[in-house]
Order: structure tokens, then sequence, then C-alpha cells
């Protein structure tokens, strides 16, 4: 394996990043580890990109087109409960989504793609992009203003995820759909306030609000094709000064995830006109904010099937796995996926004595990815650069 070399240090670096977790927009830690370690290696390296985005440009023996392989690096504001040796030493910052991982595997493929750069035919760019977690902003979009996918241009883009669902060993790909859209919806319903014994001479904000929630809930079922997948869900909820006052005002916060484009585009008309609709027919009213974050993650289909090949050509078949369907969680390399043809894999980090029960999920205060994922994870990154700058255009 390519990853051999390179994987006791990848293992140290991934547990010196996650020992130092830093919030989406805070990442100067980590991006100094990754610029020096890039830096060392020989690359072209731009710091600041985006924010604290890091890029790596490693130039092959000959001209070609640029292939993208990007990681995340943000970590999430979660007090850390798996007891490792070298857990968070930030108290409240854990990473709980496998960024630090991430982040180490794609300094590894830089290590071997850079002792390779005499057998490529093109350019890699390293992309190493902040704030992942910030929805619905994100990070990849302010590294897409900063120009990371130009000079030179990035014809196509590869990352993965850890998955502790599927086994360690397996890399998990489908085309078109991969993961939803995010969007957030702030709904505040306006009533007036009243003595909790005498509704009748006020307008119940609390009452109208859970009209609201329970409205909400037929747009996916009456407005949405059963062949798409939706969800509305409201997260938040707070209203109330007193048991025994009417109150009036509810403040709704939630989540819209949706797998097409065109559902997620509907969503803000139908939501709005819900919301206002169902609490002015109680007498209240509803001011609502939709705001679109995250689109929805699609893989290109040559790409995908480019991906499965070489991962099939380094692993075997017995390595790739095709997801049944899409999962409705967010992923900001989506708006790298809206720019160029894009592809992105789940990487299995479940070690084969656990079950899928039993292993801690993301964003779980206990979450701890099987560390022999990262020399698959390693060979997927490699082998996708080197099989797209070698392969024909």
């Amino acid at each position: 394996m390519y990853a051999e070399k390179y994987l006791q240090k990848v293992i140290e670096w991934r547990r010196d990043i996650h020992a130092h977790p830093e919030l989406s927009q805070h990442e100067e830690r980590t991006a100094d580890l990754v610029a020096n370690v890039l830096e060392e290696l020989g690359l072209e390296v731009s710091r600041n990109v985006g924010g604290f985005g890091v890029v790596g440009l490693l130039r092959g023996k000959d001209a070609g087109r640029t292939a993208g392989l990007r990681a995340d690096m943000d970590a999430l504001p979660l007090k850390e409960e798996t007891g490792l040796p070298y857990a968070s030493q930030t108290e409240g910052v854990m990473h709980a989504c496998g960024h630090d991982t991430h982040t180490a595997m794609l300094l590894g493929a830089a290590c071997v793609l850079s002792d390779m750069r005499e057998e490529l035919r093109g350019n890699v760019k390293f992309i190493f992009q902040p704030a992942e977690e910030l929805n619905p902003t994100g990070g990849a979009p302010g590294m897409i203003r900063d120009g990371v996918l130009d000079n030179p241009n990035v014809d196509g883009l590869f990352a993965l995820h850890v998955w502790p669902v599927y086994e360690t060993g397996k890399i998990v790909m489908r085309s078109g759909a991969l993961m939803g859209a995010s969007d957030r919806i702030f709904l505040t319903v306006h009533g007036q306030t009243a003595h909790g014994s005498r509704p009748d001479q006020g307008i119940d904000a609390i009452v109208a609000a859970a009209h609201v929630i329970t409205g909400l809930q037929g747009i996916i079922s009456r407005s949405v094709s059963p062949l798409d997948a939706a969800v509305i869900t409201i997260g938040t909820i707070h209203g109330g000064y007193r048991y025994n006052v009417i109150p009036d005002t509810v403040r709704l916060e939630g989540t819209v995830r949706t797998l097409r484009a065109e559902v997620q585009d509907m969503m803000p008309e139908l939501i709005t006109r819900t919301a206002r609709g169902i609490a002015e027919a109680l007498g209240a009213s509803c001011d609502v904010e939709y705001v679109k974050g995250y689109p929805p993650m699609v893989n290109d289909d040559s790409l995908t099937e480019l991906a499965c090949d070489a991962v099939r050509s380094r692993l075997g078949d017995d390595a790739v796995m095709i997801a049944e369907q899409p999962e409705l969680g967010a992923e900001d390399f989506a708006f790298f996926a809206r720019e160029r043809p894009a592809v992105m894999a789940w990487l299995g980090c479940r070690p084969a004595n656990i079950s899928v029960k039993d292993m801690p999920k993301l964003h779980n205060t206990k979450f701890c990815p099987d560390e022999e994922c990262f020399r698959y994870g390693i060979e997927y990154l490699v082998q996708c650069a080197a099989g797209f700058l070698n392969k024909p255009s």
C-alpha cells in the first residue's frame, strides 16, 4: 500500500490535531501545522485562503489537468467523553465529526503524491478547508471566492468522510445525490398576552405555534412528491413568561433537508405560506426567515466511476460498496461540487468487533474512528488523484 510509509506519521498528526481542536473560523493552529508540513514537502503553499484555509499545489513532471483533494479542519462545541490519552485539551471543544482524521489523511496523501510527482501528468491541489460546520455559510464558499479553484483551474475534486455505520476497509460511494441540502428556518409567532384563566381575552402564541409546527409536516406529506426525500424539523421552541400567562411571542428554529435542488427551491414559499396562513387563522401572525444553507451533495457520474475503479485497482473489489440510498446529513463540499465535477466517498471507520448499534455516531461525545481506516483513506485519495491525472481526457 502507498500509505504504509507514512501511516505512523498520519496517526501522530491526527492525534495532535485531535488533542487541540479548534472551532470554525478559529483553525489557526491546525492551519499552521498543515502549512508547515506542505512547505516541508516542497509544495507551493497559500495560507489564509477563505479564512484559515490552506492550499498546497503539487506540480507533476508533465503538464496536464489539475485534481483537487479536499479535507475539512474544524471541530465541534462538544465536551469529549472518549477517555482517550490524546483527548481534547480544549474544554468544550471536540473533533466529533472526524475532521481531524480527514486532515491527517490528506497530509498523508500529500506525502505519497509528492514521492510520485515524477509519475504525474498534471497538478494536485491539496485543499484544507475551515468552517465546514458553520452552517449555513460554511467554509467552502470563502475559499471559492478567494480563487482556490483557479490558477491553475481545478478540473475535478475528490473528498471523503469517515462514516461509522460502515466497517473499516469499506469505501462507500454512489452516483448522483449522496447527501442533502441543509437550510435554516426562523419563525416568530405573535399573539396577545392575557391571564391564563382567560384565554379568550388574548391570542395564545403557544397554541398557534403548536398548530404551525404540526402544519409544517403537511408540506412533506402533501406538497412534496413521495419520491423525493425532504424533512422539516423544528429543533428549538422559546416562549412564555410564567405558568399562568398567555404569551404573545414564541420563537421557533429548525432545519430543512432536501435531496434535489428543485425541491430545495420550493421550500421557502411553501413554509412561509403555511406558517403565516395557520397563524392568521388563529388570530395570530408569523414572521418567517428562511436561510438557504448547503446545497445537495451530488456526485458526478464519471468521477464516481473513476473513483470506484481506482479503489478496486488498489484494494480489490470487496473494498468498494455502492450506497443504496443517500443521507440527509449535509456537507459543504457540495459548494465545490456545484462549481466542478466532484465525488465524495464515505470511509468505513467501525472496528469489526463493534456492532453498528454500539459504535458512537458522528457528533457524539464518544465518537472515535478506527485508526486502521487511515490507510484506506490515503489509498483512496492518492489513487483517485493519480488515476484522474493519468487517465486520457
